[in-house]
């Protein structure tokens, strides 16, 4: 009896990631405020583009209630809200009806979703983005979260299993903190909160650490170590 063997392999299609500094990859898509076509129609402005695993799941509502509550908050600091999941234009819409129609959060209730959720039935958006993790689920996006910067270059990215609930005050923490470093061009040191003294860049040369070994606090700028010096936020 002859053996008969096959030289064919089946390939995964990979999963696609794109890192900080990348500029956000392109898409055009309905959503429930219309269609878009990102990043163009977001140009001088900061995106915050985070994916959800399903409509009508329940984690996700508390999240999309808190989001819509603080779309204010981000729209003072220059930033849109836009969601995603793997549903269509008709489930989100439905979802959306029923948060503002019958559920009621933490006291909050009546709440409209105003900000554009992506319709991405196909997966399109969400293998650009790399929501989609066949090790947590091969049909539900995983709660990632896109800061993309006013020229479309993505500045952080966060990821949060199924299981576990977003801090919408932590993203817009973070938020707060690119800016300032894009702004200013310092660094935020641990548990910084708007306001909070900032951090100076380290000495890149030996003569620079010396010379730091001269200076002196004084009301401006707190001279910890020479690699570490915090100043006040301007």
């Amino acid at each position: 009896m002859t053996e008969e063997y096959c030289d064919c392999w089946e390939y995964e299609e990979p999963v696609s990631l794109p890192l900080i500094g990348d500029d956000a990859p392109e898409f055009e898509a309905q959503t429930t405020t219309g269609f878009v076509k990102f990043p163009a129609d977001y140009k001088g402005k900061w995106v915050i583009l985070f994916s959800h695993p399903a409509d009508f799941t329940p984690v996700c509502t508390t999240e999309f209630i808190t989001f819509a509550t603080m779309q204010d908050e981000f729209k003072k600091l220059n930033a849109e809200l836009i969601g995603l999941s793997i549903d269509s234009i008709t489930s989100h819409i439905a979802w959306l009806k029923d948060i503002k129609d019958h559920v009621e959060y933490k006291g909050l209730k009546n709440v409209e979703i105003k900000f554009p959720v992506i319709a991405d039935i196909k997966m399109e958006v969400a293998k650009k983005y790399g929501m989609l993790q066949p090790g947590a689920s091969d049909t539900k996006a995983v709660r990632a979260v896109f800061m993309i910067n006013p020229e479309g270059k993505i500045k952080a990215i966060l990821y949060y299993p199924l299981s576990a609930g977003r801090n919408m005050e932590e993203i817009k923490r973070l938020l707060q903190a690119l800016q300032v470093n894009e702004k200013d061009g310092v660094s935020t040191p641990a548990n910084w909160m708007p306001g909070d003294d900032v951090v100076m860049g380290a000495p890149e040369t030996f003569a620079g650490a010396q010379e730091r070994d001269t200076w002196g606090s004084d009301g401006e700028k707190t001279v910890h170590s020479w690699f570490l010096v915090t100043k006040k936020q301007k």
